[in-house]
């Protein structure tokens, strides 16, 4: 299989270099806003070449989104109206409804499908069991470092001053809607969480801001008719973009491999 990757920042390498350790894989097709930037990482890359436009989705029997929200919102509608299976990183960009209901459209329509990891957070596999029948209420704690949160748009309209904190403080508590457009980089686990069960409405986050901590934390609490389950994650930082966790990367390799080989155990 062939694999167009879009976005070759430091999740993007670290997919193309676990994905040019599959069998499965013959080609890793890679674009990048910033051909020069990666044109050394590539060249020493196996089953690994540059293509200059989107054009380069054609040739791939999958597509994989590593980019950013903006990216995905390009690459979705383009790949399934291809017929091309798309993996997508960026979850946030399906905030918006209409875009969603038009990606699910076409890949009905067309025979692709896309597909998100269960990135940062456990317990995603309940959530998904649970919502098949009533969920009374679906909540996600997450707990970061200062370099984590910098910059995210909150953080920057608000004027706040990340490593002013002495103590733990509560940033922000509101739908995953509002949380997903606050700190897009931050909280793409907040969009998993809301399609997989009540929804960007009413799905509730909660962004706190501890200037002590050396991990990203997520706690995830859902009640509903099946009871009620709390996973609690302490991830890592990925090594080089401390806005993510290293189990998000680790998940969506996980995911390209499963995808490539066909097989689905866990589902």
């Amino acid at each position: 299989m062939k694999v167009f990757l879009l976005g070759c920042g430091s999740i993007g390498r670290y997919l193309a270099t676990a994905a040019a350790g599959m069998e499965a894989v013959d080609e890793i097709l890679i674009y990048d806003n910033h051909p020069d930037d990666i044109a050394a990482f590539v060249g020493s890359l196996s089953k690994g070449r540059t293509v200059d436009s989107l054009n380069g989705i054609s040739e791939a029997g999958l597509v994989v989104e590593a980019a950013s929200q903006e990216a995905a919102r390009e690459v979705l509608p383009l790949a399934l109206g291809m017929g091309k299976d798309v993996m997508v990183l960026s979850v946030g960009a399906l905030v918006d409804d209409g875009f969603r209901r038009s990606c699910q459209s076409l890949a009905l329509e067309k025979g692709g499908r896309f597909m998100v990891p269960s990135g940062a957070v456990c317990g995603v596999d309940g959530l998904r069991s649970a919502s098949a029948e009533e969920l009374d209420s679906v909540e996600l704690i997450s707990t970061k470092g200062p370099k984590s949160l910098e910059g995210a748009p909150f953080i920057v309209e608000k004027g706040i001053d990340v490593h002013s904190f002495q103590e733990p403080a509560e940033l922000f508590r509101g739908s995953a809607r509002d949380a997903v457009r606050h700190f897009p980089k931050n909280v793409n686990v907040a969009a998993t969480v809301s399609l997989l069960g009540l929804g960007f409405d009413r799905t509730m986050v909660t962004v706190v801001l501890d200037p002590a901590a050396g991990e990203n934390r997520h706690e995830l609490v859902v009640r509903g008719a099946f009871g009620s389950l709390r996973a609690e994650t302490r991830n890592l930082p990925f090594p080089k973009n401390p806005a993510t966790s290293h189990l998000a990367a680790l998940s969506a390799a996980s995911a390209l491999r499963r995808i490539v080989n066909n097989q689905w155990i866990g589902v």
